[in-house]
C-alpha cells in the first residue's frame, strides 16, 4: 500500500516559512519543476491554501528558480511591493504585496511560456478521463477556464488550465498542473458549484479583473506525472440562456484555430506545425456553445466516448 504523501496543507507554516525563507520549496507541476523562495510572510497561508494538495518533495533538479520577494528600500514600508525573479532577475514590474500569490502565478505562467520549448506549449486547457485526453482551446472571456474548473469537480481529471503541454515526440499530453485562475464572475459561479471548492483569496481589481485561484484536487496532483493521449478538442464558448449547440469542425479550421492560438509555434516552427497537425488528424475537434455547466461536461463525456468507440473500429 503506497503511503499517503506529506502534503503542503498538513504542514506546519513555521516549517513552510522556514521552506521559503532558503529557497527549497519545490513545486512539481508534471511537466516542469519550480523551486521557489519568498520572504513574504502573507504569502505563505494564500499558497498553502491553493497549493494544499502539492506533496512536499526533494528534488535535486529544478526547470525554474524563482522567488518572490518584498519591495527594496521605502518600498519595503511605504505601498508594500511584491516582486517576481527568475534566477535572480526582475523580469516585470512589482506588484502590490497583498497580491504576491497572483504574482507568483502570473511570474510561473511567464516563466514557461517564455523559456519553456522543448514541448509545444497550446495555450488551451487540458483534461482527462484516464488516459484519454481532451484539450479545450479558447480566448479569454469564453468561459474556457470556469468549463475546465467545473470539468475538474466533476471527475475529470485536470492536466492544466493555461498550458496544453504537447509532447512533439511522443504526440502525449503533459500535466502542467497549476491552482486556475477564475476571473470575475466565474468565480462565484465556481464557488457554488461544488461543495469541495478550495478557493483561494479573491484580489480585486487586477490587472485582468478579480482574480482567485482554484485549488486542484489531490486526484489530479497524484497523477501529474501521468500524461494523457489526445482523443478530443473542443473550442468552448459560454454564451448566457443559449441552448448547447455542438459543431464539428473542419480539420483545417480546427488547426488554425490550435495551432496559431499555441505560446511557442513559431519558436518551433515545423516541429509545432507536425504536432498539432497530428492531433487534427486523430482527434475530432468541435465548437460548443453552452449556457448551463453540467449540460457541458455530460456532452463532452459523450464526445470523449464517441471518439474512443471510433478509435477502436479504425
Amino acid at each position: 500500500m503506497t503511503a499517503e504523501p506529506l502534503r503542503l496543507r498538513n504542514l506546519s507554516p513555521v516549517i513552510l516559512r522556514q521552506r521559503l525563507a532558503s529557497a527549497s520549496l519545490t513545486l512539481d507541476y508534471g511537466a516542469a519543476v519550480v523551486r521557489l523562495g519568498s520572504d513574504l510572510a502573507g504569502f505563505v497561508a494564500d499558497l498553502q491554501r491553493v497549493y494544499g494538495a502539492f506533496a512536499l518533495v526533494d528534488a535535486a533538479f529544478a526547470d525554474f528558480h524563482t522567488q518572490i520577494r518584498g519591495g527594496r528600500g521605502l518600498r519595503a514600508y511605504l505601498r508594500p511591493q511584491s516582486r517576481f525573479l527568475i534566477d535572480g532577475v526582475q523580469p516585470f514590474d512589482p506588484f502590490p504585496q497583498e497580491q504576491a500569490l497572483a504574482h507568483f502565478e502570473w511570474g510561473v505562467n511567464w516563466c514557461f511560456a517564455q523559456r519553456f520549448n522543448q514541448h509545444v506549449l497550446l495555450h488551451a486547457g487540458a483534461l482527462a478521463l484516464a488516459d484519454r485526453g481532451v484539450i479545450m482551446a479558447a480566448p479569454p472571456g469564453s468561459g474556457k477556464s470556469t468549463l475546465t474548473a467545473a470539468m475538474m469537480l466533476r471527475g475529470f481529471r485536470l492536466l492544466s488550465d493555461e498550458f496544453g503541454v504537447l509532447c512533439p515526440r511522443s504526440g502525449q499530453l503533459w500535466p502542467m498542473l497549476k491552482p486556475l485562475a477564475l476571473k470575475n464572475r466565474s468565480i462565484d459561479v465556481i464557488r457554488d458549484y461544488a461543495e469541495d471548492v478550495i478557493l483561494g483569496p479573491v484580489y480585486k481589481g487586477t490587472r485582468k479583473g478579480d482574480v482567485a485561484h482554484l485549488a486542484p484536487g489531490d486526484t489530479s496532483v497524484d497523477a501529474r506525472r501521468l500524461p494523457a493521449h489526445p482523443r478530443l478538442v473542443i473550442f468552448p464558448s459560454f454564451r448566457q440562456g443559449a441552448a448547447l449547440s455542438i459543431r464539428r469542425l473542419p480539420a483545417e479550421e480546427a488547426f488554425a484555430h490550435l495551432a496559431f492560438n499555441s505560446f511557442n509555434y513559431e519558436v518551433l516552427g515545423a516541429i509545432s506545425f507536425n504536432a498539432v497537425a497530428d492531433v487534427i488528424e486523430h482527434c475530432p475537434a468541435f465548437a460548443l456553445e453552452y449556457s448551463r455547466l453540467d449540460e457541458a461536461i455530460e456532452s463532452v463525456r459523450a464526445l470523449l466516448a464517441d471518439a474512443r468507440a471510433a478509435s477502436e473500429r479504425a
